[in-house]
């Protein structure tokens, strides 16, 4: 069931108006239903799945929690088989395919006519957040950071919570657990704040995302066909599209979530406004760096080590990083060119603070302010063409499409005759739809601006006149409904992160 399907429409005010009006005890009984079968509208055969790996962690949980296991070795192995079936599960599913496939390509290296059969399996939607969030739980219990859920209703819930179940954001469990043994009961600016975040996240989506993608697929399945220029733009468009997709996703299920009274962390904050790669990462996608950051980067060492150390815990991360987005070559090498970035800006870091040690103070405070609005801008455009580099590597359909795109935008050399000839317009969308588009992005760009300068359009919002205020919210609300007639009849377009 799709954010941004018409069954969803339903479902939602559905299962709120439910929630709201039965007794407190039943609301989590409620609410689990609701999870379930919001997944299992997909397929029937994941709710086994996530079943299963929710027994995994309440059970591992459980056991961690029991003063026999307390201490020593036997507590580490109840851990680490507890994680390792999970991983083993998300493994299965998502990477047996492609282990299986590269070793084929191995043994016909060595002249072995001898393959394995490569598995046909179906990737369950959702899997690799609701593994790592299960995962996560079972560390923090090992840990002592969070107790062991007693309840296998209330921890089934913490699992499969709709609005964050398929796409994230992934949730910690000292934060989402605790509210999920206190229902909140109806309230008003709640609702409607929440409300007004989903419309926001549909914008994104149904805007922005969903149109983008049209022409962004029409070029990169058809490159050779493509100048150096639209290449280049289908890129830029892509970071756009990929950024309103997941981002709008976000907004949707943080939104959903207000309305229920539950309140789930922020997931991206105008990460394209970073002044360097480092800084992208705790924008872009933050429950999952943070994620990396907390569950793999510190337990490697994180930067406590030697300068060579640190750079190698650096590259892990990231190439599990891209690893996990999906079972793909082009995937990992997009882990290791953030993870170039990270270990290249640790050396930047390095040599420019030891050059500023040897500057007169008064000379750096002069340059500093100066040239600060200017080095800033500078710094947002380089690290913005750093990261769109990595997204071809991203968005390609292999490593060898990625390389042989980058090999056309290099010796085409064509970079605007097909900006003045009409072929935008010949690109699945219509000349009225590629303004829309562009509006779409202007209207984005505006919003990011003001929130990167502290300023909140609901806080504003609030302040003004009430005729003023729900005129706004009925343009907003007529625009989403001409989105939905426009799109009446066409498959509604998946969000980007249900493949991962």
């Amino acid at each position: 069931m799709l954010f941004h399907s018409f069954s969803f429409l339903l479902f939602f005010p559905l299962v709120t108006g439910m929630y709201f009006l039965i007794p407190k005890r039943a609301k989590q009984l409620w609410l689990l239903v609701a999870s379930y079968y919001f997944y299992m509208s997909w397929n029937v055969q994941y709710g086994c799945l996530i079943l299963l790996v929710t027994a995994i962690g309440y059970g591992g949980g459980l056991l961690l929690a029991q003063n026999k296991v307390r201490q020593g070795k036997r507590r580490l192995a109840v851990l680490t088989g507890s994680v390792l079936l999970c991983v083993g599960i998300l493994f299965f599913f998502k990477y047996s395919a492609f282990a299986v496939q590269n070793i084929n390509e191995l043994l016909r290296a060595v002249g072995s006519v001898r393959a394995l059969r490569v598995p046909d399996l179906i990737l369950p939607v959702g899997i690799s957040f609701y593994t790592f969030q299960t995962i996560g739980y079972l560390i923090d219990v090992w840990k002592g950071k969070t107790e062991a859920e007693k309840s296998f209703l209330r921890f089934a819930l913490f699992v499969s919570f709709f609005p964050q179940l398929v796409a994230g954001p992934i949730e910690r469990s000292s934060s989402l657990l605790a509210q999920l043994r206190e229902p909140a009961e109806f309230d008003y600016d709640r609702v409607k704040d929440g409300l007004l975040l989903m419309l926001w996240g549909y914008f994104e989506k149904m805007w922005i995302a969903d149109r983008a993608a049209i022409l962004v697929d029409q070029v990169y399945q058809d490159y050779r066909n493509y100048s150096s220029g639209m290449l280049v733009f289908a890129t830029v468009l892509f970071a756009v599209q990929i950024y309103c997709d997941f981002g709008g996703y976000s907004h949707i299920a943080i939104g959903a979530a207000q309305v229920l009274g539950i309140r789930l962390m922020d997931n991206f904050r105008q990460p394209y406004f970073a002044v360097n790669c480092r800084e992208f990462w705790r924008r872009w996608h933050i429950s999952l760096s943070s994620w990396f950051r907390d569950y793999l980067y510190f337990p490697l060492g994180g930067s406590r080590g030697s300068s060579g150390r640190t750079a190698v815990n650096l590259m892990i991360t990231f190439l599990v990083s891209g690893l996990w987005h999906g079972a793909g070559w082009h995937y990992v090498v997009w882990g290791a060119i953030h993870g170039s970035y990270q270990v290249a800006g640790r050396g930047i870091r390095y040599v420019s603070e030891a050059a500023q040690k040897k500057l007169p103070e008064k000379k750096i405070r002069f340059f500093s302010e100066k040239t600060q609005g200017l080095t800033r801008a500078t710094r947002i455009c380089v690290t913005f063409i750093l990261t769109d580099f990595a997204w071809l590597f991203f968005r390609a359909d292999h490593l060898g499409r990625a390389v042989a795109m980058l090999r056309r935008i290099v010796q085409n050399g064509n970079w605007l005759g097909q900006f003045t000839d009409g072929t935008l317009f010949g690109m699945g969308l219509c000349r009225l739809e590629v303004y829309q588009l562009a509006f779409a992005i202007g209207v984005l760009l505006v919003v990011d601006i003001l929130h990167e300068s502290g300023i909140s359009i609901r806080a504003w919002l609030a302040k003004q006149v009430l005729v003023i205020r729900w005129s706004i919210y009925m343009l907003v609300l007529l625009g989403f409904v001409v989105l939905l007639l426009q799109n009446y009849g066409r498959a509604a377009a998946e969000f980007l992160y249900f493949q991962f």
